[in-house]
């Protein structure tokens, strides 16, 4: 400042330099109002940008807020909801419960009665767990018995196939002896049809002169009148005297038939379809006719005749020769008949 001061004692008076100095203070001012207008515009931004995070942290908290009170209201309507459904179930409970409190009591009666049908109950279980150990008892020995049996029933099919196969051979046996017996029968058939032929030729040549006295077939036949009187079963005289020929040709015959041949003389006694009155000893031709049958086997072993030779059997009217409704058919109806047969 001296040398500017010398200037202007030396040249008069210089502004510039003064304006120069004032101009840079005035620059370094300005610059460093801009160096601090920047600093703080860049502290400001700084300033206003962490604002603004914190602005926007605030607003989505605000949001969340916002969201959180909406979710509080939403769950304060549902306790609400749920305290009212709570009361009610809670008024619904206290129901249950009196209607519970006076079933208690009411079922405390019922209790009693229960605990005695308990008892009843338990005797009675207890009575039939006896039983059933008793059933449990007899069903084993019913398996033991069974058991038994199927042994028993597997010999029983042991001996069955034994016996079977015994059963072959002797039907073998059997059949060869049936046929045997078949031959044998055969011919003592043969034999005593021979036999037959001789007695009724001794018959013929004995009674040949009767003409109420004939052969049919294997049959030797007396006509009743010849025998008997009408409705009566005693033999007459004539008929006596034609018997005694009978009985004598019976007695030779049984000396000529060997004794292993078996035969019977059958004595059958017919009427004819006359009923009788009913009125007199015989009610029906059955009677009758058996009657006459057992006159003659009587008369017959009377004279000699063995009994165990002799058959009686009475017809009535039911076996008649001529079925004819004629005086003649009837009285070929009314007979005795003699065949030597089997036994």
């Amino acid at each position: 400042m001296a040398l500017a001061r010398n200037r202007r004692i030396n040249h008069g008076v210089d502004y510039w330099p003064g304006f120069v100095d004032a101009l840079s203070t005035l620059l370094l001012a300005i610059m460093f109002l801009l160096s601090v207008f920047v600093l703080v515009q860049f502290v400001l931004n700084r300033e206003i940008n962490g604002k603004d995070t914190v602005l926007d942290k605030l607003n989505a908290q605000i949001n969340q807020l916002t969201q959180l009170l909406a979710l509080e209201k939403s769950n304060s309507q549902d306790a609400q909801d749920q305290l009212a459904n709570l009361q009610a179930s809670l008024s619904a409970a206290q129901a249950e419960k009196s209607r519970l409190q006076q079933l208690l009591a009411a079922g405390a009666g019922a209790s009693n009665a229960a605990n005695a049908r308990i008892t009843t109950l338990s005797g009675e279980l207890d009575t039939q767990k006896q039983v059933s150990q008793r059933a449990l008892s007899q069903v084993e020995l019913l398996n033991q018995q069974i058991a038994a049996l199927r042994t028993q029933i597997a010999a029983l099919e042991d001996a069955l196939d034994a016996s079977e196969k015994k059963d072959k051979e002797s039907n073998t046996k059997i059949a060869d002896l049936g046929k045997r017996l078949n031959i044998a029968l055969a011919r003592r058939v043969q034999e005593l049809n021979r036999y037959r032929s001789d007695f009724f030729g001794r018959l013929r040549e004995i009674l040949a002169d009767r003409k109420n006295i004939r052969i049919v077939g294997d049959r030797f036949v007396f006509q009743s009148e010849v025998l008997f009187p009408s409705g009566s079963d005693q033999i007459n005289v004539e008929g006596q005297d034609e018997m005694k020929k009978l009985a004598d040709a019976i007695i030779e015959l049984e000396k000529e038939i060997p004794p292993e041949i078996k035969w019977v003389l059958r004595v059958d006694g017919h009427t004819d379809d006359v009923p009788l009155s009913g009125n007199g000893r015989f009610h029906d031709n059955w009677q009758l006719s058996a009657a006459r049958a057992i006159a003659v086997v009587k008369f017959l072993i009377a004279n000699g005749v063995s009994p165990n030779r002799l058959v009686a059997a009475g017809f009535g009217q039911f076996q008649p020769l001529d079925p004819s409704d004629t005086p003649e058919a009837r009285a070929k109806n009314r007979r005795i008949e003699l065949k030597l047969t089997e036994p």
